[in-house]
């Protein structure tokens, strides 16, 4: 059982997350300090994690906890993730994680925490500029880019900001598991492999008693 300090501290931090994030700032913040992931399309995500390990550095201790080749972003106590939900997209689910993963740290610790960030993307590059951009400064174009073009798919719109309306902290146990979704199952990776199940869960259906945690902005 995590301590309640613990949670309070966790919570503190994050109202220091800045409200409103703009996508070339982003991405430039992730490239110029360490981040990892910043050439990925889907930013929003990335950079919460990114946010998340600069706030809760000294808290929680990161990518710790393993089962196979699944990661859980975090650790204190109980291994922790850190997702993103999009309020105003079409999609009222957001993946959580691989499945067999996220019950093998029932069995290990009972229940995980999820951290979530929820807000309103914006869309604003019908001309493409933001597109271009990245893909400037990435260098060219990704295989996953290429491989995209070559199966002649069209290309997503990406989204350029970012505005925070909360921050969640909830726990995720056997109960909530039950109101997931799966998600991948029968899919393949570009290699032909097919794909880890995963769990995708709709925040709307979280219980009082799920959510440990809510942070307004």
């Amino acid at each position: 059982m995590i301590k309640e300090e613990n949670l309070k501290s966790i919570s503190e931090n994050l109202k220091e997350v800045p409200k409103k994030w703009d996508g070339k700032e982003s991405i430039l913040d992730m490239k110029n300090n360490g981040g990892r992931n910043w050439r990925q399309m889907e930013w929003i995500g990335w950079y919460f994690e990114f946010l998340c390990d600069r706030y809760l550095k000294g808290i929680m201790k990161f990518d710790k906890v393993r089962y196979g080749r699944t990661f859980f972003d975090g650790f204190l106590e109980v291994p922790f993730d850190f997702k993103t939900h999009i309020s105003n997209s079409k999609v009222k689910e957001s993946v959580i994680n691989d499945t067999e993963a996220i019950l093998k740290a029932f069995q290990d610790y009972g229940y995980i925490i999820i951290i979530m960030v929820i807000g309103k993307a914006e869309y604003n590059d019908l001309d493409r500029t933001f597109y271009k951009w990245h893909e400037k400064i990435k260098g060219g174009k990704s295989k996953y880019e290429l491989d995209r073009i070559k199966r002649k798919a069209p290309s997503r719109l990406r989204k350029t900001e970012f505005d925070i309306e909360e921050i969640i902290l909830f726990r995720f146990d056997e109960n909530t598991m039950k109101k997931c979704k799966g998600f991948q199952t029968g899919f393949r990776n570009s290699n032909g492999k097919p794909r880890r199940p995963k769990v995708k869960l709709n925040p709307s259906f979280l219980t009082d008693e799920e959510i440990i945690s809510r942070i307004k902005f």
